[in-house]
């Protein structure tokens, strides 16, 4: 349990983002992390530099929505006072904590809160032994360093343990995980670290994640970029939904446009859009599609899957459900009229 999200076990696979703003500011960290919220967030991390942001922590912890995870690199004694300031979670790279009476010592101090340890290894912090007895850093060399770890922590007679092996490379991180699925059953967190700036990082960051998510690996997720946060959260939720993991609200389905469109349909599937986020009840709606297309002719039958969807042509729209037309309106009554069809679902 992080907080009260469950984690593995088969629990439904969280969506997890890292705060940006400054950890010693708790007003700014505390804006963020509402937003994070609003955006589907469920786990959050925040850095811990300095013993300052450490102190910082506890109002923090005591104000956020969502539960915090303390993210701590080379100083052992800033994940005892993270513990102390009430983080519901640790991220450490025991390999940059130090001696392992250092790495004993946060272990007691998890087992004395019983809080959940992350043990966070990624290709540009591996130990150089480490990289040396595997050939480098790889696959097997991220997945061996992790289970190292895991082991130290297992000896210091702690359990509450989850995993990442990131790298940037997507076949080095996809392999490590897959190794890591075959030696342990502790909960893996998935994520392609430094994936780069929104568009690239999106697109990166889905295919490695989505890959292993379609083979049942992973526990939480991470889009790690280059962008606002907030982004982050929106994309795992969207890949959580896409992959089958989740289902959260209506799916939109739409075309790309072509020759034939003679509607704004990028405007039109903005306002769609909009609409279905305001909605009081979207999980009344988990997973149902709906579908959004420009051109009254083909649109139906391309978008036949759809539970519900809409068309548009000349001034007009056509209403279908589940390929069939039900119903014409003007333009301008496109969008009330589908909101309207929405509602009659399961009435």
């Amino acid at each position: 349990m992080i907080g009260p999200v469950p984690v593995g076990g088969g629990a439904p696979v969280s969506a997890q983002s890292m705060t940006c703003t400054d950890t010693r500011d708790p007003g700014s960290t505390l804006e963020q992390i509402r937003a994070l919220e609003k955006a589907g967030c469920e786990i959050v991390r925040c850095a811990v530099p300095d013993e300052t942001a450490a102190s910082a922590l506890r109002e923090i912890c005591r104000a956020s929505p969502l539960p915090v995870v303390a993210d701590v690199h080379f100083d052992h004694r800033l994940a005892l006072l993270a513990l102390s300031a009430g983080a519901a979670g640790l991220r450490i790279n025991p390999g940059n904590i130090g001696a392992d009476w250092k790495v004993r010592e946060v272990v007691a101090a998890c087992r004395e809160r019983e809080t959940p340890i992350r043990i966070g290894v990624n290709a540009g912090s591996l130990r150089r032994e480490d990289a040396a007895a595997h050939g480098g850093v790889n696959s097997r060399s991220l997945a061996e360093s992790a289970l190292r770890e895991a082991d130290l922590i297992e000896k210091s007679g702690y359990g509450k343990i989850k995993i990442s092996a990131k790298a940037f490379d997507l076949e080095t991180a996809i392999g490590a995980y897959r190794l890591l699925a075959e030696k342990t059953d502790y909960p893996l967190h998935l994520g392609i670290t430094e994936a780069g700036p929104l568009v690239p990082g999106l697109i990166r960051s889905a295919a490695g994640i989505g890959a292993l998510l379609l083979e049942g690996i992973g526990d939480t997720i991470r889009f790690s970029l280059t962008a606002d946060p907030v982004e982050e959260a929106r994309a795992a939720r969207e890949l959580l939904q896409a992959v089958g993991a989740r289902s959260f609200g209506p799916v939109i389905v739409s075309c790309p446009t072509c020759g034939r469109t003679r509607i704004d349909l990028i405007g039109l599937v903005g306002e769609v859009e909009r609409a279905l986020a305001s909605l009081p009840d979207p999980a009344r709606y988990a997973g149902v599609k709906i579908a959004v297309m420009g051109c009254a002719v083909n649109g139906p039958g391309e978008a036949r899957q759809a539970r519900i969807g809409v068309a548009g042509g000349d001034g007009e729209g056509v209403i279908f459900r589940e390929g069939e037309v039900i119903r014409k309106v003007p333009f301008a009554r496109i969008v009330p009229a589908l909101l309207e069809e929405l509602g009659k679902l399961g009435d």
